[in-house]
């Protein structure tokens, strides 16, 4: 078992069930999945863009991402429908923990002038996105193999029903907010 999943269960859980007055353990807010996405515009003049980010995100997560695809044609930006324009992972389960471990220890506070996430990006139904500007806070990414420095959407989805459950929940398990 993970430390970050066994403190979830340990911890987290009377923490929130005791704030939030619920009646049950299962009503506490728990991270569903973690979403990573690579968005590669330039993917449509040069495939070895895309082939890159592909190759990192599974460098970082451990899984197979899926290629995205573009959802309509869009002229002003040279995009047909159906081109591959990123690549997404989608974390549940161990791997998700793992992960989230990594995260909050390693990449986040390597990155220089680091004071914390902000804690804006919340969604309003209790969802967090955080945004990565560069690829190389991860372990797994060897500077000289960059092709190109790309930034990351990590994305937590929560069971929580608000906002401040949402914050709760992740500040318990230890995402490092911006006080």
């Amino acid at each position: 078992m993970n430390s970050l999943s066994e403190k979830y269960k340990k911890e987290v859980i009377p923490k929130l069930v005791e704030k939030y007055n619920y009646k049950t353990v299962m009503q506490a807010p728990k991270l569903e999945k973690i979403v990573i996405n690579i968005g590669v515009g330039d993917a449509t003049e040069n495939d070895k863009y895309l082939d890159a980010a592909v190759n990192e995100l599974q460098a970082i997560t451990g899984s197979k991402p899926v290629i995205t695809k573009a959802k309509k044609s869009i002229a002003g930006f040279h995009l047909r429908q159906g081109q591959a324009i990123g690549c997404k992972v989608t974390l549940r389960g161990e791997k998700m923990w793992t992960f989230l471990d990594k995260l909050i220890r390693i990449a986040l506070p390597s990155v220089r002038d680091f004071r914390g996430v902000s804690t804006k990006a919340f969604d309003g139904r209790g969802n967090y996105t955080l945004g990565i500007k560069e690829q190389m806070i991860f372990a797994e990414i060897e500077y000289d193999n960059i092709v190109k420095t790309r930034g990351m959407d990590i994305v937590f989805v929560t069971t929580a029903k608000s906002n401040d459950e949402a914050f709760d929940l992740l500040n318990e398990i230890g995402i490092p907010f911006r006080k």
